[in-house]
């Protein structure tokens, strides 16, 4: 395949973070992957315990069996002291005030940072109000996805009869990592090839004729209100539909080369489904006008004894990563189009439409179902490419706090994907300027970017070994000074990282 063409400079509505070095771990790895587990006063890095069931301890990817065995994995941060004294409102003031009027960082800037052990807020300034989160906003989705369905739920892509022989119906069921075959973009991802050996098999001695895509579960538009203009045509975000392959990347191989030099850009499908489809149909062996698909609905199955091909009766299915993995990527990553996805999930999980204003809203409810102000978030997207979205800071730290006291010890998960700063993620070539070195490998934070709006969110271990949570929001950036501001946010995380602010 030829290489996808770098986009002419950043769209102006997102900005590239930093290039970062991509390290991902083979499957056999990440199934033994350590889990960070926030319990009480301090961050404890443990054995995975549930962790194995919800990545499928029993299924084991055939490149695992052929691959050496893997070291046993090690904690890469240390564990924060329960029983480290806590900072004062008073001493985190002090350490702040002076670092949150930093004009690089524009004329509304929101903060809050509370004490992971007890919620207890430590410092606010704007603290309740709803500010523009940009990528932070993938924050909510992680916990209302993993509340809503559970760390290991799988999204299946089905395969059913059509109503006229031989006819294949594709079921979209919203996994966007789907692959085509093992050159998809995500490691380990269900596979259009492994679906398209089960269909033949069931079909017996009748020859595929014709497929048909169902996309029907995501109703709605395929593009996000709020969204920058350059958006569906750039390469940060895609149609959302619930049958696409490789996050509707139309070169996957050429994407996971380059994805450090072009910050994760890439050509997207403008119509994801019938490109999946269209891909499955030569997968099947059709070509020429009988390879050509169209949009339709599946037929209800009739309750035929099991393994009858009539309309509606299944002929395969295949399954996405668990929920803990996607949730991972996203945060990772800063997967738009796998936010999109799972916020449908949560939709679906609370009968809702999958659609944008479904999973808006459906998040909105999960929230408040976890006893969280509801009111402080408003929606029209779960990516963050939306500038309609508005989320409060302390709801950010309310969110990290509740993932992190063990209440909900599903929600653990959004930790294993965020970025550690000057190491991973969005924060790799970060904390390395004069004032940001104390954060360094003790930060670890989801990290978001419009033009003029910069935010960051997460965990910070102090001076002390006390665990702090922290938001911090702008969204009216200076023009032009993206760097600059990134400096002075990561500033005020290193300042907490300092002190023992008492």
């Amino acid at each position: 395949m030829s290489a996808v063409p770098p986009p002419p400079g950043p769209p102006p509505g997102v900005l590239p973070a930093p290039a970062r070095r991509r390290r991902r771990l083979p499957l056999a790895v990440l199934a033994t992957v350590l889990l960070l587990v926030l319990v009480g006063a301090g961050l404890a890095v443990v054995r995975p315990g549930p962790v194995a069931g919800w990545l499928g301890a029993d299924r084991v990817a055939p490149e695992a069996t052929a691959d050496a065995a893997e070291p046993a994995p090690v904690p890469v941060l240390a564990g924060a002291d329960p029983g480290a004294p806590a900072p004062t409102p008073d001493g985190v003031r002090a350490a702040l005030d002076p670092l949150v009027r930093a004009p690089e960082l524009g004329s509304r800037v929101n903060v809050s940072v509370a004490d992971v052990a007890d919620g207890g807020s430590l410092y606010a300034r704007g603290g309740d109000d709803g500010t523009v989160p940009a990528s932070v906003t993938k924050l909510a989705t992680a916990v209302t996805v993993l509340a809503a369905r559970g760390p290991s739920y799988r999204i299946p892509t089905r395969a059913v009869a059509g109503t006229n022989p031989g006819e294949v119906v594709l079921v979209g069921g919203g996994d966007p990592t789907l692959a085509v075959d093992g050159d998809g973009f995500y490691p380990g991802a269900a596979r259009l090839d492994d679906l398209a050996q089960q269909v033949k098999h069931a079909l017996g001695g009748t020859e595929p004729t014709k497929v048909t895509v169902d996309s029907s579960l995501f109703p709605g538009p395929v593009h996000g209100p709020g969204w920058d203009s350059d958006i569906p045509t750039g390469g940060f975000g895609a149609a959302i539909t619930a049958l696409m392959t490789d996050g509707a990347r139309t070169d996957p191989e050429a994407a996971r080369k380059n994805f450090d030099d072009m910050h994760g850009w890439a050509q997207r499908s403008a119509q994801p489904d019938l490109a999946a489809g269209g891909a499955f149909a030569r997968l099947l062996g059709l070509s020429g006008d009988a390879a050509e698909v169209r949009r339709g609905r599946a037929p209800a199955a009739n309750g035929a004894p099991a393994g009858t091909v009539t309309p509606g009766a299944e002929l395969g299915r295949v399954e996405s990563l668990p929920m803990i993995r996607l949730v991972d990527i996203m945060i990772s990553d800063s997967d738009n189009v796998i936010a999109e996805a799972l916020a449908r999930q949560v939709a679906l999980a609370r009968n809702q439409p999958g659609s944008f204003a479904g999973g808006a809203a459906a998040m909105d409810a999960v929230i408040g179902e976890l006893g969280l102000p509801a009111d402080e978030i408003t929606l029209s997207d779960a990516s963050g490419l939306s500038r309609a979205n508005r989320i409060s800071p302390s709801l950010l730290t309310d969110l990290v706090t509740l993932a992190g006291n063990g209440s909900h010890p599903e929600l653990a998960a959004i930790f294993g994907g965020l970025p550690v700063a000057a190491w991973s993620g969005t924060l790799d070539g970060r904390y390395q300027a004069t004032g940001t070195t104390a954060g360094a490998g003790v930060v670890r934070a989801k990290t978001g970017t419009l033009t003029g709006v910069h935010a960051i969110a997460g965990l910070v271990t102090t001076r002390d070994g006390r665990l702090l949570t922290f938001a911090v929001l702008t969204d009216e950036a200076p023009a032009g000074t993206p760097d600059e501001t990134r400096r002075a946010l990561d500033r005020i995380t290193s300042a907490l990282a300092a002190c023992g602010c008492r």
